[in-house]
């Protein structure tokens, strides 16, 4: 009743809002209709089939995959009669440096013993061939945050310079549910694992080692060794200018505990003691040793862009985005794994197809050009997004807003549609005027802690200010039929997230992913015919930028 109580709340929230979208309607002279009613589902299977099967090797940045995925893509939009997105291209470059970290021995502190990737994973961004942490004094920092806006630092009254820090995961405010400490239950920026290596490397830190916890981090140590082991791909230094720790590393909770005893401190109690702003880090009277060598390589992956260009106001743009690639493939005990990421994001990627198959179903064209952007290593800390942020074909002033998809709702239909992130920006307004044409209604994400909105690509478009929407699923079936299904599937998801056994299933919920795309299709397409510019709500952490920009 609580759930369904909120709902009610949410929507009267919504409708009472900014009214930006509620000055226009569909026009009958468009074939909406038909457009809205195109999205084939036999053929959206057979493309998310296609993406997710073996032969494209995981869709890994570079190789084998990315060929065959870009070309795909390619000859979809070019079919369609898309313009290239980046001039007479529809491929933008993105350079990239691949580092393979090897430890060489296992890390070593005191008398511990550590199992990689069992309890630790170490790698290092920097490149060069080996990097060697000696004897680095062990300091812990908390939640390693400097936060001057929450009166927050971590790091007071410490030198860390040269020393290996050692954090906790998400923040305070999660730890304590408490909503007078960083935004209580919703994750900050301040809360993820980006953030924490940013800012031990800007206060001169050698080494930094995050301690992983489930609940608090959102996922298993399993995914730490799915995603922390093998190449990792970064962007050029030059393109990032920033500092980096020499090592970076995880290490399990369990492992985390051995190693506060090992220096006379009770990990329960110091962890307690870090929810305070008054924490001060302890020195921890232990050292770290580890030896990383790292196998470099310089490699170029592609984003994907093409346009439909805009019948009124061609440079003005909305932008849909999803990334194509996922996480490769990996040799265990002489057997190749293939992680074919059919979820994560071959449904996205897919998508990006079958919207732009319904836009070139209208009778014309929309006022606003419509522009997809299909990006590159999403899954090494979104690299293709970052770099388009950072390189846009578009200018970025004129990017009226962006509709993210990443792991389309695969878990059966609803009666509502999670904002993550919820409250951010006024694209809710052409979201929700888009989903009442299915009764639905937006609601906030169940899960605000795992800080979904800063893991995906339209957080680097956010950064910079454009106003970026990140919304699927929902938490209320539309019948016990859909129900059941998604039970089971919901089960497989959380399974198998960035593992090998995310695989296409016949037995998903599709018409829940039918449902997402079209909602997709009309919040693009009232944006696309409006005369308006979404702004972000204010407060918004992204709304400075914004209205930098739009001077």
């Amino acid at each position: 009743m609580k759930l369904l109580k909120n709902i009610k709340l949410i929507s009267a929230f919504t409708l009472a809002s900014s009214s930006l979208a509620s000055s226009f309607a569909v026009s009958a002279n468009d074939n909406f209709d038909k457009a809205y009613n195109s999205f084939d589902i036999q053929t959206i299977k057979a493309d998310i089939k296609t993406l997710s099967s073996d032969k494209f090797e995981g869709r890994e940045p570079s190789g084998v995959g990315e060929k065959l995925t870009t070309d795909l893509l390619i000859k979809e939009f070019k079919a369609l009669g898309l313009k290239p997105g980046n001039g007479d291209s529809y491929t933008q470059a993105v350079p990239m440096v691949s580092i393979t970290s090897t430890p060489m021995g296992n890390l070593s502190i005191a008398d511990l013993s550590f199992e990689y990737p069992k309890n630790y994973v170490a790698s290092s961004r920097k490149t060069q061939n080996n990097i060697e942490l000696k004897d680095s004094e062990l300091v812990f920092v908390g939640y390693g945050i400097n936060a001057p806006e929450y009166d927050w630092n971590d790091y007071k009254d410490i030198d860390v310079k040269g020393k290996t820090v050692v954090i906790l995961v998400n923040d305070p405010g999660f730890a304590t549910q408490n909503n007078q400490l960083f935004e209580g239950n919703t994750m900050t920026y301040y809360g993820r694992w980006t953030y924490k290596y940013e800012e031990a490397a800007r206060q001169g830190a050698a080494g930094a080692i995050i301690v992983h916890e489930t609940k608090p981090a959102s996922y298993g140590w399993n995914v730490i060794e799915s995603s922390w082991t093998g190449a990792q791909y970064h962007l050029p230094a030059k393109e990032v200018n920033e500092a980096v720790v020499d090592v970076e590393m995880w290490i399990s909770v369990e492992k985390a505990q051995a190693l506060f005893a090992k220096a006379g401190k009770d990990f329960t109690q110091v962890k307690q003691q870090a929810l305070s702003k008054d924490f001060k880090a302890l020195p921890l009277t232990l050292k770290a040793s580890v030896t990383i060598k790292n196998t470099i390589e310089q490699s170029t992956s592609n984003n994907v862009l093409a346009t439909l260009e805009g019948s009124e106001s061609p440079d003005e743009h909305v932008l849909y985005m999803g990334h194509w690639d996922h996480l490769g493939s990996t040799m265990i005990d002489g057997k190749k794994h293939i992680y074919n990421g059919a979820h994560d994001n071959a449904t996205g990627t897919a998508g990006l197809i079958h919207i732009a198959k319904a836009y070139k179903a209208l009778n014309k064209a929309p006022k606003r050009s419509i522009t997809f952007a299909a990006v590159t290593a999403e899954e090494q800390g979104r690299l293709g997004s970052r770099y388009f942020a950072n390189h846009p074909t578009i200018e970025l002033s004129k990017v009226v807003g962006l509709v993210n998809m990443d792991s389309l709702d695969i878990t059966g239909m609803k009666k509502d549609i999670t904002v993550v992130g919820f409250g951010k920006s006024q694209l809710e307004d052409y979201l929700a005027e888009a989903a009442k044409r299915q009764n639905r209604v937006l609601t906030a994400e169940l899960t605000p802690e795992r800080g979904y909105y800063y893991r995906s690509d339209h957080f680097s478009l956010a950064k910079k200010g454009v106003p970026a929407l990140s919304a699927g699923g929902g938490s209320v079936w539309l019948n016990d039929t859909e129900k059941q299904i998604g039970k089971r599937v919901k089960a497989q998801v959380a399974k198998c997230y960035h593992q090998t056994c995310d695989e296409y299933n016949e037995q998903w919920g599709w018409s829940g992913l039918v449902a997402e795309l079209q909602v997709f299709f009309e919040t693009g397409y009232l944006l696309a015919n409006s005369e308006q510019w979404p702004n972000w709500n204010e407060g918004t952490e992204f709304k400075a930028p914004r209205d930098a920009m739009m001077k």
